[in-house]
């Protein structure tokens, strides 16, 4: 786009406007915002004696935004106390713009200082804020390392939280490496000075944990330990962090965000390193109570192996094979016994049967001297006299061989008597002889 091409409001390539021009027009837009009510921390102030205007900083309490205010003298003694740096308050102001420096200013009507139960009520309707966001969830938490390779220690300049941190550490664990970073814990910039340190010892690999720690001090001295920003930080780092404000009654929201909540400084030395001395006795006591159960085990082990050598197939094993050899005799001579006697038993019931079957067949009766009568053919056995006539010839089956003879006489009386002169027959040979 030209600048021949803009909107023709703003002036023109040819007709622009005068630095003045905008200027001027720019204070008309900000003066349409009229009187506000802004809260915040004063972060500097400037009053100097014999001036009747003084002026101020004041910064979010979240962020890094702030805006310069200037208070007329009256105002700032109707405070009715010293307005120092850190204070929270209220200003009731008018926007104004200062055309000869291009800034936008507040000119402050009415400065209130938020006091304790102002105070109270942002932070309970920030840690609800925060709470229902799940930044405070035990979910969240992280365990803490057994032992951390190096501990990320944000702390005062020189002040006695770090040196509890430190020195009983060491005591606990005289290995341990820390990577210090002092910064303001109080005051108007401690929020973003320990949410920067917090950023730059996340981004260290070689920190294992971080470590946020200052000493006691007044409600509005542990403010900053309350900032959002800093709270939100804590909740987006990687490292897992221990908190360590102030005493075990404070409770800043710093503390429930944290992955472990230290009560005092020298509870966060604690917290981080195990105790030598106490690893040690452990490790004693393990050993012991390891030998005391191997001692255990071979002794009992060793008993179980005297009782097995002590049994007799294991002292003579030959025994364990006479013992078998011996029942296995026994067994064979009584199965022996039993196959003879059923033998014998089943040896006579068959004679008894073949007697049957011989007393009972044709043969034996052909024995006792009886005859089988058959015609020639061997078609049937003749068993009456109507089956024969006279002239007739038949076979006659002895007990041994047969013979073929001519019939003579047919008599069905069985009971009458042969003829006075019997009639001549011709003897015949055996059947089968000519």
């Amino acid at each position: 786009m030209s600048l021949s091409d803009e909107h023709p409001r703003g002036g023109t390539v040819d007709a622009p406007w005068q630095v003045r021009e905008v200027s001027r027009r720019i204070g008309d837009w900000i003066s349409r915002l009229g009187r506000v009510w802004v809260e915040g921390q004063v972060a500097e102030i400037t009053i100097r004696p014999g001036q009747g205007l003084s002026f101020l900083v004041l910064r979010d309490t979240s962020s890094e935004v702030s805006l310069q205010i200037a208070a007329p003298r009256g105002v700032v003694d109707a405070v009715g106390g010293p307005l120092n740096e850190g204070a929270r308050v209220v200003v009731h102001a008018s926007v104004e713009w200062w055309e000869r420096r291009g800034e936008v200013r507040l000119k402050a009507l009415e400065i209130r200082p938020v006091g304790l139960g102002e105070l109270l009520a942002l932070l309970e309707a920030r840690r609800r804020l925060l709470a229902q966001e799940g930044l405070f969830d035990d979910s969240r938490k992280r365990p803490l390392p057994f032992l951390p390779r190096r501990v990320g220690l944000i702390c005062g300049r020189a002040s006695a939280a770090e040196h509890d941190v430190v020195e009983n550490a060491r005591r606990r664990w005289p290995a341990v490496e820390f990577e210090v970073r002092a910064v303001a814990v109080q005051g108007p910039e401690a929020a973003a000075a320990v949410r920067a340190a917090l950023i730059e010892l996340d981004a260290m690999a070689e920190v294992d944990v971080i470590v946020i720690t200052r000493g006691g001090g007044s409600f509005e001295d542990l403010l900053p330990f309350s900032d959002e920003s800093l709270v939100r930080a804590v909740s987006a780092a990687f490292t897992p962090v221990v908190s360590a404000i102030g005493h075990e009654e404070d409770s800043p929201l710093l503390d429930l965000v944290a992955d472990v909540r230290a009560s005092t400084p020298t509870d966060a030395a604690r917290r981080i390193v195990p105790d030598v001395r106490e690893e040690r006795a452990a490790v004693r006591d393990f050993r012991d109570r390891l030998r005391s159960r191997v001692v255990m085990r071979l002794t009992h082990d060793t008993r179980e192996l005297a009782s097995i050598r002590s049994h007799p197939s294991v002292r003579d094993p030959r025994s364990l094979l006479v013992d078998r050899q011996r029942l296995v005799a026994e067994l064979r001579s009584r199965l022996r016994s039993r196959v003879d006697v059923r033998l014998r038993h089943e040896g006579a019931l068959a004679a008894g049967r073949r007697a049957e079957l011989r007393a009972l067949s044709p043969q034996a009766t052909l024995e006792r001297g009886f005859a089988v009568v058959r015609t020639l053919d061997h078609a049937g056995v003749i068993t009456s006299a109507d089956q024969l006539t006279t002239s007739e010839r038949v076979d006659v089956r002895l007990a041994t061989g047969s013979f073929v003879a001519d019939v003579v006489t047919v008599s069905a009386d069985p009971d009458s008597a042969p003829p006075s002169d019997p009639p001549t027959t011709s003897r015949k040979e055996p059947h089968g002889r000519p």
